[in-house]
């Protein structure tokens, strides 16, 4: 019986994530997950890509706000959750790879805090409930879908197997925190999420739509906040590489809302082959 192991939050993009024990799926992802995010003086988005030192912000969630810490420092600093009713600042537009999204600065203060730990401009920016981003139309469904500040879709699943297989090629084992899903399951075969095409967790439908790409960010320590090595992007290129795309995980769009726990089962309805 597939059945769901862990849950992830990675309530601003790039920085650390959260585990929980139960979390709400939502039209545009889980709830929290990525409606917050650093950009520079262009509004651009920031990410461990550039900035590997990103990792070492720890997220924590404290009686309806975001704690946000800095793992060496011990700096630490609170984002309110409720900044649709609080909200007094501008919208601004800001940019993930290729699409331009309505967002507004949550707070100077906050943007100077970070700005002075890491070094260079940065400014914290919430996504607004009424801010629409629409996943890639080659692969929605309805052709409605939206997202968050996540790169493309709502949700990124890996199977533990998936992970034990590589690490088993690997010098160095790492964690799944390497590849930030927002859920991993247990007693599945290796890669097999790659073939889900309609499944349940739970009660909560799902549509597996693209093989997610994997980029240098797979080479960030987590826990250092530095590049340690080529891998895992190096051996998985040896035997995950399709059509020059180094592919891990599998994307998912939401077919539906509802609340999903550890120790959900797994339902697979379709399959690929």
């Amino acid at each position: 019986m597939l059945k769901l192991s862990e849950i992830w939050v990675y309530p601003v993009k790039s920085l650390g994530g959260i585990s929980l024990q139960e979390a709400q799926v939502t039209d545009r992802g889980l709830e929290l997950d990525r409606r917050w995010l650093l950009v520079d003086d262009d509004n651009r988005f920031l990410t461990q890509r550039e900035h590997p030192q990103l990792a070492l912000f720890r997220p924590e969630i404290i009686e309806g706000n975001l704690k946000i810490v800095h793992k060496e420092l011990l700096e630490w600093i609170i984002v309110p959750f409720c900044l649709d009713v609080e909200r007094k600042n501008d919208t601004i537009k800001v940019v993930v790879w290729d699409d331009t999204i309505d967002a507004f600065e949550v707070s100077s203060e906050i943007s100077n805090w970070f700005s002075k730990i890491v070094g260079f401009s940065a400014r914290l920016v919430y996504m607004p409930d009424e801010s629409k981003r629409k996943v890639d139309p080659d692969y929605a469904i309805s052709g409605e879908e939206i997202t968050s500040f996540a790169d493309a879709y709502p949700f990124l699943i890996i199977g533990q197997s998936s992970l034990d297989d590589l690490n088993s090629r690997l010098d160095e084992k790492v964690s799944m925190n390497r590849f930030r899903p927002n859920f991993v399951f247990t007693n599945g075969a290796a890669f097999e999420e790659d073939f889900w095409r309609n499944f349940k967790i739970g009660n909560v439908p799902f549509a597996g739509v693209k093989r997610c790409d994997r980029c240098v960010m797979t080479t960030v320590d987590q826990e250092k906040g530095v590049v340690s090595s080529k891998d895992p992007l190096k051996t998985l290129a040896k035997f995950r590489n399709f059509g020059n795309k180094v592919l891990f995980g599998q994307n998912l769009i939401g077919l539906g809302v509802g609340t999903v726990s550890v120790g959900d089962e797994i339902n697979v309805l379709d399959k690929d082959r």
